[in-house]
């Protein structure tokens, strides 16, 4: 584990470990702000690809950019595009291709094409006033062949190259003071490859970045999480810079991870898992990195003996969930349909990836 530190950006000071939701396009679904606040996040991820289609550049900056927009105070930091690569052109090459420039996607049911280069993916993150801006990359799927991943890398580190020239020359052309920059964060590619991950986080740690990312499915096969690679990552990179965990967020990976020396967090997966009814619970008091595997509980709300259970989704829990409503109503409400069973839901699982957070800052105390 890395000694508790806090990230500054701008006038913030983000204390670390540090979970963020994926707010895609500028929300959490069915939350507002003051939803967001009331559960302890302290920052989001927003992706830049999403945001320029919807609502579109134009609409963000007559909004006043991001923070503004989503009325959102805290920290936000944006994703290039690069996961949406993999996620679409490298499961279908009908939705666009990858080329030594950048990315050209072709929206499905859309006549538009969309060209995001390195050097595009950073003047919109700059434009939309994020706070820490990630490098477009190429990502790949860890059991990619050897020649696959080393395209990837190589495309990573010249894409990174341009990434870094653009935010400087907007650095330069804005008039931005040091302590008003927006961070950057370069992305260690290199799947299962321990020699392409080297040469990619070396290359990264020669052009300058305030941050890493770790790149590419962090998954095997049977969905565990592939922990030597983090492990070699992480060796690679001085501990004076934090590395984001990216896509991470099973909260049994998210402390595997920080034991090995992660820091940040971000994943769809505690407001997806809400939202189809997969609610979090814990069965012991308070959670450590050394903590055994089992301490995770998933209560299904979808199951017929709730019907009547007077009880919270989690006895201790502080959420507005649990402290105001039974896992009987909630399972009324998830079977009538209605869109305040998403908002409690989602509340309570984001409760609890913040209450999981804390206990792993104040183990490391």
């Amino acid at each position: 584990m890395i000694p508790l530190r806090s990230l500054y950006v701008r006038d913030k000071e983000i204390k670390l470990p540090v979970f963020m939701p994926d707010a895609t396009y500028g929300y959490v679904r069915s939350l507002s702000s003051d939803d967001l606040r009331a559960v302890g996040l302290l920052a989001l991820m927003m992706n830049a690809f999403h945001l320029m289609q919807k609502p579109g550049s134009t609409t963000i900056q007559a909004l006043g950019g991001l923070h503004k927009m989503s009325d959102w105070p805290g920290l936000i930091m944006t994703d290039s595009g690069g996961f949406q690569a993999y996620s679409l052109i490298r499961q279908n090459a009908k939705f666009g291709s990858l080329g030594p420039k950048g990315i050209l996607f072709r929206p499905e049911h859309s006549e538009r094409k969309i060209n995001l280069t390195p050097e595009k993916s950073i003047q919109l993150q700059f434009s939309y006033g994020s706070d820490v801006l990630i490098c477009l990359d190429d990502c790949t799927h860890i059991n990619a062949g050897y020649e696959e991943q080393k395209l990837s890398v190589e495309r990573t580190i010249e894409w990174a190259k341009k990434a870094k020239k653009t935010y400087l020359d907007q650095l330069s052309s804005r008039k931005v003071e040091p302590e008003n920059r927006p961070l950057i964060f370069g992305v260690i590619q290199g799947g299962g490859e321990p020699e392409l991950r080297k040469r990619c986080a070396e290359a990264l740690l020669e052009i300058g970045f305030d941050g890493f990312g770790f790149g590419g499915w962090p998954l095997d096969d049977d969905s565990n999480l592939i922990t030597d690679i983090l492990e070699l990552v992480r060796s690679l990179i001085p501990e004076e810079f934090p590395i984001h965990a990216l896509g991470i967020g099973h909260p049994e990976s998210v402390v595997t991870a920080y034991k090995i020396g992660y820091e940040m967090f971000d994943c769809a997966l505690p407001t997806r898992d809400a939202r189809h009814g997969r609610l979090y619970s814990r069965n012991v008091s308070r959670i450590t990195p050394d903590t055994r595997p089992g301490w995770l509980k998933f209560e299904y709300i979808n199951t017929e003996t709730h019907i009547r259970d007077d009880k919270p989704i989690e006895e201790g829990c502080d959420c507005p969930t649990c402290q105001n409503y039974s896992m009987g109503y909630l399972y009324h409400l998830y079977r009538m349909r209605d869109s305040s069973y998403y908002r409690l839901a989602t509340m309570h699982n984001l409760r609890f990836m913040t209450r999981l957070i804390t206990d792993l800052r104040s183990a490391n105390a």
